[in-house]
């Protein structure tokens, strides 16, 4: 093979060649014959040839194919061949990691947007339960994905530039402490929205809660209006009678044990036993008769503001019937949210929610991050909001780290292909609920129901 190259690169040898040689080096090889396999069957045997043993091939097919080759590679190095440009474009691109309920498709947001005007976005998105993650202190990552493709589990696995997580990381329900997989994303460095710490700090809604405390000694009581709360880390501190009537969140707030109100010491004690069960934390308020509840969120620079107001009497007012409205925002409600995005080092997505009384005070009882719901009737233009933010925040992590490899292909190890575990009968996918401005709400204040029609 040297022996050529050094022949072809003679350019009296290759002057010497017949007329049209170097054409039909441009002509595309002929197609390989499939080789045979189980499902093709034997070859047919001619008649002449039945009980005749099987000659072998002779070898000289592939050493004449890559002496064709290797003229081909040395005519083109020399200018005398055409090359066939070859994209790579396919490789250039990044990924983005987005951890999110299948109904929302934010694929469909990130199609034909661009990096810096070069890089593709590709977006891998599943849920925290389909998820593993391995982190190393270099830096590397490789989270694996279990997706469903025609009633199929396929398993891929790719290192993730970029995170957006819009699912709760903790809740109290069996089998649904991510927490470890935020631990495994932080420890490869992976950059987010929101930034992992503030993910991780709000799995715990005391923990959250005890910011806004330190927020409202800085600003006062009338600025910043938090709910008197008090925390009882186990069942065995629980022996301090409050002022009745209270309620009492036993463990996280989000898919907690539960939220009860209590009216008098008895059942208030027959709570503790249960809160001894649980062997969790608990936390104690008293009840505010509500004339409705307050959302206030933001999305960078973008603010809304909703109130949510029981139409079925339930005391909590994101169950049963309810009606969301969106509201004028002011000066007070942009100040307790633009003090909460401040926590934690900053949250580009965050919510306040407040109850405001009776009496006409009002009082802030939680901070959501990232993972908070999108309500009313602008929940479209929200996720696009997120979409462009997300957009933002790759463009400035790609030019604070130009050196940062582009997302990697798919690890091929022992095998070749992605893994493929069977499902039968596999649930179909529930379509999304449609934002309206009035919903029947569950337990946790998401839409359920039909539009309701706002009475005059």
């Amino acid at each position: 093979m040297n022996y050529l190259r050094r022949r072809l690169s003679d350019s009296t040898f290759i002057s010497n060649l017949p007329n049209g040689y170097m054409s039909d080096l441009q002509k595309p090889d002929p197609p390989q014959p499939p080789p045979p396999g189980p499902a093709s069957g034997p070859a047919p045997v001619s008649p002449g040839q039945e009980g005749k043993p099987i000659q072998p091939q002779p070898l000289g097919t592939g050493f004449f194919s890559s002496i064709t080759s290797v003229v081909k590679q040395t005519a083109a190095s020399a200018g005398l061949v055409e090359q066939t440009p070859v994209t790579a474009s396919s490789k250039r691109h990044k990924l983005l990691l987005v951890i999110d309920e299948p109904q929302q498709d934010w694929a469909k947001l990130f199609r034909g947007k661009k990096l810096n005007g070069d890089y593709d976005i590709k977006v891998e998105q599943a849920e925290f339960g389909d998820i593993s993650v391995v982190a190393h202190a270099n830096g590397s990552c490789n989270v694996a994905v279990q997706v469903l493709l025609n009633e199929n589990k396929v398993v891929r696995s790719f290192k993730p530039d970029f995170v957006l997580i819009r699912q709760h990381a903790y809740s109290m329900t069996e089998n649904e402490d991510f927490r470890n997989l935020i631990i495994g994303l932080q420890y490869a460095g992976i950059p987010s929205i929101n930034s992992l710490e503030s993910i991780y700090n709000l799995c715990d809604k005391p923990w959250a809660f005890a910011c806004l405390i330190s927020t409202c000694k800085k600003l006062g009581q009338e600025k910043f209006p938090i709910i008197e709360q008090t925390f009882y880390p186990n069942y065995k501190e629980m022996v301090a009678m409050p002022a009745f009537p209270v309620v009492v969140k036993i463990g996280h707030a989000h898919s907690g044990v539960g939220k009860v109100k209590v009216e008098n010491h008895t059942k208030f004690q027959d709570i503790a036993s249960v809160v001894a069960i649980t062997q969790t934390y608990s936390t104690c308020e008293p009840f505010i008769e509500a004339k409705y509840d307050i959302r206030i969120q933001k999305i960078g620079n973008d603010y809304k503001a909703y109130v949510r107001t029981s139409v079925s009497g339930n005391w909590k007012s994101n169950t049963g019937t309810a009606m969301v409205e969106q509201v004028a925002m002011n000066d007070r409600y942009k100040l307790w949210v633009d003090t909460c995005s401040e926590i934690f080092g900053g949250l580009e997505i965050c919510a306040v929610k407040a109850i405001h009384g009776k009496e006409g005070k009002y009082y802030i009882t939680e901070v959501m991050g990232s993972s908070m719901p999108l309500v009313g009737g602008h929940q479209a233009e929200d996720q696009q909001l997120i979409a462009d933010m997300v957009i933002a925040k790759m463009n400035h992590v790609m030019a604070q780290n130009p050196k940062r490899p582009t997302a990697i292909q798919p690890r091929k190890n022992a095998v070749e292909k992605d893994a493929v575990v069977e499902v039968k009968n596999a649930p179909p996918q529930k379509a999304p609920p449609q934002g309206c401005l009035q919903y029947i709400l569950d337990c946790n204040g998401v839409a359920v129901g039909p539009k309701l029609v706002q009475a005059n």
